[in-house]
């Protein structure tokens, strides 16, 4: 391979097509078009004299040499991504935390306690339903509904969670549906066709609905208890509950900020057993 007719944008498109498997999928990753991918990909190719991928029409499947590339790039990536943090901190460190619409809720509720005061760290929330990739540093912190089985990543079991159906006194006795990738959404969709109230796709506008006396929603417990508006309307439901995880990289967690944050976020939100 002569290095230097390898262009440095063309690995970074590499490494979107090979996590990603195909050129359609890489392309809703990148923004380029499954077109430009593929010229790139070529391009590659070309430039190191050898072949990458194995095309057929469900995807693109990685060579010996691009699995051997691959996993040269992700070394790589990872100390760019640890250079890229050091230059944007300020004199608080940075902390990137990962969790659901109802866990992050939770969090900011204590936002101080986490933060220390005076501020000894600077907080990036991320709140998704979907499972960050700890590894590769898109978050250091995340919590989780199941211990984690990657190589490499750290986990500490916190308190239970449980669900039940919330709503305000004489709110009507009809469902408020979230149209979400979540647990608590999917136990809902099977029990609730067309009779729901309303539809929103965002778990938290559930809670905005139930507070304002428009219906019923199913909220952990430990959002629904602590909305004194908010009374149960029904048990907790066994189907639902699960233990939280919090989750960081082994070459993190002992980081005195990461270290300090995972210390105070568990005070927060307890411990299990």
């Amino acid at each position: 391979m002569n290095e230097t007719n390898v262009d440095w944008n063309d690995l970074q498109l590499f490494l979107a097509v090979a996590r990603e498997g195909g050129l359609s999928p890489a392309a809703r990753k990148t923004g380029r078009s499954p077109a430009t991918l593929g010229r790139r990909m070529l391009a590659l190719e070309q430039a190191m004299g050898r072949e990458l991928f194995v095309r057929h029409e469900r995807g693109y499947a990685l060579t010996a040499a691009a699995e051997e590339l691959l996993g040269q790039l992700k070394d790589v990536e990872a100390r760019l991504l640890r250079v890229s943090e050091r230059a944007e901190r300020d004199e608080r460190p940075l902390v990137k935390i990962s969790a659901g619409t109802w866990t992050t809720l939770a969090i900011l509720r204590h936002f101080e306690q986490i933060t220390g005061a005076p501020a000894d760290v600077r907080l990036r929330f991320l709140s998704t339903e979907t499972v960050l990739d700890i590894p590769r540093r898109e978050a250091v912190i995340g919590f989780r509904n199941r211990r984690p089985s990657e190589e490499g990543l750290a986990a500490r079991k916190l308190s239970r969670v449980e669900f039940a159906p919330y709503a305000c006194p004489g709110a009507p006795d009809r469902w408020i549906k979230v149209l979400a990738d979540t647990p608590s959404a999917r136990w809902l969709e099977k029990r609730v066709d067309k009779d729901a109230v309303c539809e929103v796709s965002s778990p938290r506008n559930s809670l905005d609905l139930a507070l304002a006396g428009r219906g019923v929603a199913i909220l952990p417990t430990f959002v629904g208890d602590s909305e004194t508006g908010l009374q149960r309307t029904g048990a907790t439901i066994p189907d639902l509950a699960h233990d939280r995880w919090m989750v960081t990289h082994q070459d993190d967690r002992n980081r005195p900020e990461v270290r300090r944050t995972i210390d105070r976020l568990c005070d927060v939100m307890g411990q299990g057993r």
